[in-house]
């Protein structure tokens, strides 16, 4: 890490704040008991805003609070045990009223750091020595000193040091002197005696050396005057700053919106409970029924503290009749508590990211006035007096009546930003904006770097100086995936320059506010600086696009680009046509071939040609805009030829103008967002369950075309998976075009866990179409692929296409080839790959071993997720062995071959050690690695650790219980599972920590990594051992917590992956889920809302749970079409027709499937664990 980005990722460190010493006092008498009379700012009252709505993020101009004042109560100041400056026993820190220091690393790594108390800022300097100075209000002798390594580089720390003391700051007496000096590791504390301590008003650490290199750097210094209380005491700070310096996902420097931001921080000063309240503002709002109150939030996650203090905070109101909000019982907008310690125990905010906070004052307010807005911070959760915190809060705003959502247009519900607040280093989904048809062929995006094919949208990192972010196009995306890459991707923008606009992605650029950007399905809208709007609305195979350039500009232009060299575009200016290719794709982008383009404006060009400092093929086109304002552009795209782009334009846009468009869109997702109704959910609640499904429905995606007529249509295709032929010219493919539907995008070891379930579920046509489309690549290229991205693309582990089409199938889906998605699984599972691409990994041995050895990669996750495949090969076997449609002489083979793939499927016992209790790495020779922690992560396990994967056989239940011992034993292994927390502090073979093990850490659910698909199942285990109210709890508490910042870019917990998160919420909410994916059963957990219909042509599917809430989360009972229910799994024959589901919920845990018969089905029976056969060949054995 180089010097300049020296804080810790994911580490914030203090920015320059405005500070303020009114308020500093000596130690009380007890510790954390301050007296009013220590406030002075009490007395001194800050300007009143107006009455009505209320709102600042703490700009210039707006209303600014009052720095450092803590509340005034009944008997003197709401605090406790807390100190703005609390540090050691009898610190002075209190009494610092200026630091300086030789050099410093402005803004964020500066000298005045030193004296925070919190070791994730500090001071550094680009010198070999250099020193530091504090002064104090009131002389003072020192008799101890302590020096807190910071948060990387141990070279930089101090070796040797002078303390000295003076009295006028000019002349300096040396009081103490260290050489040699090292520090255990990083935030370590070194504490020294002073060896000749004296009374000094100024104290100065002058450094002489450091351990190596030019960089001197120290997380903090304190002194001590050697007394046994607290401290110098002082009021909770808040100041108004600059904004966090690190973080994740975030500009550096700046506040959510704006460029500042409050501070509050502090620490405690005794063990236990610890608490203030800082006064804000003085209000007059009277609160309606409708008022709400809103903010965004930043805890700091000082000094890698996993108890998390910083979350326990919030903002708090005060009402003329001395009640507070945080008294009332009000709940945030996901029904935590609104209240400090209800944020901090409902464990609702990430740390080092901004949150999003809301909630219904009218609710429990109405008819009070606000008189204060106030921070409180109230932490409960057994802080000791080394406890730190501290975090940033922006865009507070009360309002009165606020906007309230349209909901008779589903799309309004929809943010299609969700999970763009995001990055490779931590994700909180890694998605683009898209606006596309269900399934679509192409897709539309914003860009703010539209030289990337990875993370083209950033919501906020990459902002611009003023903190707004900046668009450099409207691109054509084909992303499956950051991960994965873009492929054939061009832009389009507008540009009002007068001469000729520049090509250059960041020159062109021009800056909006997410405030006015609208990001919805069926349409795309950002106001622009300079007056300009720019809009998008989707076809299948293209799109319109829509400038309005302001009454200023008699010339507008739009540059059409791409993201490389790989593409070229020509403009005939008296046709007002367009016409081009593209050519361009990442590394994973495999089975790509080219983009051609057709596009007509709506009028002809005055001007076209080469746009300078682009790409090779960047080209303008420029328009009189002196009367009329709006420029349309219709832009299709084809993957066979030119010809084929300019019969697309015709059959979707051509006759149509943008709100035509755009209406044809709206009314395709509204038909796929309108199947889920649903009753007893706030507006809140709708945005997560309608962008999920959303997110559901735009993945995989047809690449498939019309080549023929609307009334004759005939279905053909750029094979992605065939044999290419040639080169690609400006005109023709050089792909194999086949007849037929083809669909892509697709990670199969994300999506058959929920996706295909889903779709089963909810749309069992499109479900039916779409796998027949992956089949199409096994009938193409003789493999369906593990990663389609748009063909075979060698990544993840196990072919689990295998399970998700025997999913579909064995839950009544009507497949067009059922044989041939059998075949096509039977190969993988038994045929070895011509290369690395396809197939299973490790084939060559692991049918006679009985298991995946470690001479494979990643052997555990290819071994396991290897037998959940055979285990769906072998139920969809047995099904089609009956199914009338089967041919005669294929099922007493599909019968035979059932057998053998449902006891291959119990070899899961072969990588199970029983002498450690988890599934292991094994050789070939048998023996097990003798040096093993279940906490480490990579190795013999893909993206996780040996403690996701203890439970990696939810098909077969039963049998993976009786391995530890009984039921009883697995709900212990899952008990304690969930109470070992994860640190991200053991990469294991991935050598470093990886996004998902900081993800991981922050779910705070044990060792659950739920922000990865591959332990989504985990929570649902405890149906299996008679504890189903467990599965309930945290089953409920993943819905509450963790698809929470829908507001601000953020909503998912992790990598989003073509919908697979978005489906693990969408079926849970429904209180069911796909625990035995290739069954027909649907394991229990605990319905979000009081109602849901699923409207299906087969009938619809109503699950009722009257007085659901927060509270109500445990199943006291369940009825099916009014039968009583006692089982934890309903079969689909159960739900496949009309079908009511009754659940009876209640606040405390209840026996509903305690039985041993109430658990799931299982081929496991008994009480013994599987006994896999053996291969009778090999040595000594024939």
């Amino acid at each position: 890490m180089s010097h300049r980005s020296g804080i810790r990722r994911g580490v914030i460190a203090l920015a320059v704040l405005a500070t303020s010493t009114t308020g500093v006092v000596a130690g009380p008498s007890q510790a954390g008991a301050l007296d009013a009379s220590a406030f002075p700012s009490l007395m001194t009252p800050a300007a009143d805003a107006a009455a009505g709505d209320f709102s600042t993020s703490f700009e210039s101009g707006q209303p600014q609070p009052r720095l450092s004042t803590a509340e005034a109560g009944p008997n003197g100041p709401r605090q406790q045990n807390v100190s703005g400056t609390a540090s050691s026993n009898g610190s002075l820190l209190g009494s610092v009223t200026g630091v300086t220091a030789s050099a410093e690393n402005a803004p964020g790594e500066v000298a005045a750091n030193l004296a925070d108390a919190n070791p994730d800022s500090k001071w550094l300097a680009f010198a070999s020595s250099a020193w530091v100075r504090y002064q104090l209000s009131t002389p003072a002798k020192a008799v101890r000193y302590s020096l807190t390594s910071a948060n990387d580089a141990p070279e930089r720390d101090p070796k040797d040091f002078t303390l000295q003391g003076s009295t006028d700051g000019i002349t300096w007496t040396d009081v103490d002197r260290r050489t040699g000096v090292d520090f255990s590791g990083r935030f370590a504390t070194r504490t020294f005696s002073v060896t000749a301590p004296g009374t000094y008003a100024f104290y100065r650490l002058d450094v002489t050396a450091v351990h190596s290199g030019g960089i001197v750097q120290l997380a903090d210094w304190d002194l001590s005057d050697g007394s046994t209380g607290s401290g110098t005491a002082s009021p909770m700070k808040t100041v108004v700053g600059s904004g966090p310096i690190s973080g994740f996902n975030i500009k550096p420097l700046v506040g959510w919106t704006g460029v500042k931001a409050l501070r509050y921080s502090g620490g405690h000063t005794a063990d236990g409970r610890g608490y203030a309240w800082n006064r804000l503002f003085d209000v007059d709002l009277p609160v309606t029924a409708k008022t709400t109150l809103s903010y965004t939030i930043f805890p700091d996650m000082v000094a890698g503290d996993l108890e998390y203090p910083s979350t326990y905070a919030s903002l708090d109101l005060r009402f003329t009749d001395g009640t507070y909000l945080s008294d009332l019982g009000a709940d945030d907008q996901h029904g935590v508590a609104a209240s400090p310690s209800g944020q901090g125990k409902g464990k609702i905010l990430y740390a080092n990211q901004w949150n999003a906070v809301s909630l219904d004052v009218g609710k429990v307010a109405a008819g009070k006035t606000i008189d204060r807005v106030l921070v409180g911070y109230d932490n409960t959760g057994g802080a000791k007096k080394e406890t730190r915190f501290g975090g940033w809060i922006d865009d507070i705003s009360v309002r009165g009546n606020p906007a309230a959502v349209d909901g008779s247009d589903l799309t309004n519900y929809v943010d299609a930003r969700r999970g763009t607040n995001a990055s490779g280093g931590f994700s909180r989904g890694n998605n683009l904006p898209i606006s596309a048809v269900p399934n679509g062929f192409t897709f539309f995006t914003p860009v703010t770097d539209a030289n990337s094919q990875s993370w083209e949208y950033n919501y906020q990192s990459q902002n611009n100086s003023a903190n707004l972010p900046v668009l450099q196009g409207l691109a054509i995306s084909h992303e499956p995936s950051p991960w994965m890459g873009d492929r054939n991707q061009m832009s389009v923008m507008p540009s009002i320059a007068t001469g000729t606009p520049t090509g250059s992605a960041s020159g062109r650029g021009l800056a909006f506010d997410h405030a006015t950007e609208v990001a919805r399905p069926d349409h795309y809208q950002a106001v622009l600086a300079g007056g300009l709007t720019a809009e998008t609305a989707p076809a299948d195979h293209g799109g319109v696009y829509r400038f309005t350039f302001p009454a200023s500009a008699a010339k507008g232009s739009l540059v059409l680009d791409t993201r490389d060299d790989n593409g070229t575009f020509t403009v005939d200016a008296a046709t007002g046509t367009m016409t081009g290719w593209v050519d361009n794709g990442s590394g994973l982008s495999a089975g790509r071939s080219r983009m051609f383009v057709y596009g007509t404006f709506d009028r002809p060009a005055s001007a076209v040609g080469i746009a300078p400092n682009g790409h090779t093929g960047t080209r303008y086109a420029s328009f009189d805009t002196s009367s009329d304002k709006q420029v349309v552009l219709k832009l299709s795209t084809s993957f066979i030829s030119l010809d084929q782009a300019r019969k697309n334009h015709a059959l979707e846009l051509a006759d149509r103008d943008f709100d035509a468009v755009r209406a044809a869109a709206k009314q395709a997702w509204n038909g796929r967002l309108g199947v889920v109704d649903v009753k007893g959910a706030n507006d809140s609640d709708r945005t997560i369950l309608y962008s999920n499904l959303y997110r559901l429905n735009l993945y995989p995606n047809s690449q498939f075309e019309n080549t023929g007529t609307a009334a004759a249509p005939r279905y053909q295709y750029a094979s992605p998976v065939a044999a290419k032929s040639g080169s690609a010219t400006a005109t023709t493919t050089n792909a194999a075009v086949k007849d037929g539907k083809i669909y892509v995008n697709n990670g199969f070891w994300d999506t058959y866990r929920t996706v295909w379930p889903a779709y089963s579920l909810l749309y069992p046509e499109v479900a039916a179409e779409i796998a027949d489309g992956f089949v199409q690549q096994y009938r193409d290229g003789g493999w369906v692929a593990r990663w389609s991205s748009p063909g075979y693309a060698d990544l993840m582990t196990g072919t689990s296409s295998d399970v998700a089409f025997a999913d579909a199938y064995v839950k009544g889906v009507k497949l067009p080839d059922p044989l041939g998605a059998y075949d096509a699984a039977v190969k993988n599972a038994t045929v070895l790959p011509p290369s690395s691409a396809v197939g299973r990994k490790g084939l060559d041995t692991s049918t006679f071993l009985g298991y995946t050895s470690t001479n494979t990669g990643e052997s555990v996750s290819w071994g396991l997720e290897g037998l959940i495949n055979d285990f769906g090969i072998g139920t969809m076997a047995a099904k089609l062995a009956k199914d009338p449609a089967t041919p005669e002489n294929r099922r007493p083979q599909l019968e035979e071959e059932s057998k053998y793939f449902l006891e291959r499927s119990t070899h899961y016992g072969n990588l199970f050690n029983p002498k450690v209790g988890f599934f292991q790495g094994r050789a070939a020779d048998g023996s097990f690695p003798t040096d093993f922690d279940p906490e480490a992560w990579g190795g013999d396990y893909t993206e996780s650790n040996g403690w996701n994967f203890a439970f990696h056989a939810p098909h077969d239940g039963n049998g993976l219980a009786n391995l530890y011992g009984g039921r009883d034993a697995l709900a212990k292994k899952l008990d304690t599972f969930f109470s070992t927390p994860e640190t991200a502090t053991k990469p294991g073979g991935y050598g470093g920590t990886i996004h998902e093990m900081l993800e991981a850490r922050d779910v705070r659910m044990g060792q659950l990594g739920q922000s990865n698909q591959v332990s989504h199942h985990i929570a649902y285990m405890y149906d299996w051992t008679g504890q189903q109210w467990k599965t309930a709890e945290k089953v409920r508490e993943i819905m509450r917590r963790l698809y929470v910042g829908s507001e601000i870019g953020q909503g998912y917990p992790g990598d989003e992956d073509n919908g697979e998160m978005s489906a693990w919420y969408v079926l849970s909410s429904l209180g069911i889920y796909p625990l035995q994916v290739g069954s027909p059963n649907w394991a229990i957990g605990s319905p979000k809302f009081e109602q849901v219909t699923v409207k299906r042509t087969q009938g619809d599917l109503v699950v009722n749970a009257p007085g659901n809430s927060e509270k109500n989360i445990y199943v006291q009972g369940v009825t099916v079409n009014g039968q009583k229910h006692k089982s934890v799994s309903i079969d689909q024959s159960e739900i496949a027709g009309p079908t009511t589901v009754d659940f009876a919920m209640g606040d405390k845990p209840s026996d509903f499937g305690a039985r041993a018969q109430d658990a799931p089905p299982s081929d496991t029976q008994g009480t013994e664990a599987p006994k896999p056969l053996k291969d009778a060949t090999g040595p000594g054995r024939g």
